[in-house]
C-alpha cells in the first residue's frame, strides 16, 4: 500500500508540474536557436472540417493555432487547400541545423 500510494503522489506530481508556466512570453521560441515568434514564417493546415490554422515549423519544434476572424472571434473556413492538407512556406523558419529529414 506504501509503495502505490508513492507512485500515485510521484505521478501526481509530474502531472501538475507539468501543468506551471515556465516563462512571461507565449511569443518567444526559447529553444537553443531562440527567436521571437513572428520572425518565423507560417502556412496554413486545413483541418477535416475545412476551417484554417496556422501553422509553423521550427525544425525540433512545431506551433500551431487556430485562424480565427479579427471581429467575430470565429473559424475562418477560406477554402484555401483541400482538407488536412498544407498551404505555405510554414518551414521557413527552421533551423539548418536540425531541419526535417523527410
Amino acid at each position: 500500500m506504501k509503495f502505490s500510494k508513492a507512485v500515485f503522489f510521484t505521478a501526481f506530481s509530474l502531472a501538475l508540474a507539468g501543468c506551471g508556466e515556465l516563462g512571461a512570453s507565449k511569443g518567444a521560441d526559447d529553444g537553443f536557436d531562440a527567436k521571437d515568434l513572428s520572425e518565423l514564417k507560417a502556412g496554413i493546415w486545413v483541418d477535416p472540417n475545412g476551417c484554417d490554422h496556422w501553422i509553423i515549423d521550427d525544425g525540433l519544434e512545431g506551433y500551431l493555432s487556430a485562424r480565427l476572424d479579427r471581429k467575430t472571434g470565429k473559424p475562418v473556413c477560406s477554402g484555401i487547400a483541400a482538407p488536412t492538407q498544407t498551404t505555405g512556406n510554414f518551414k521557413g523558419g527552421a533551423t539548418t541545423i536540425i531541419g526535417d529529414i523527410f
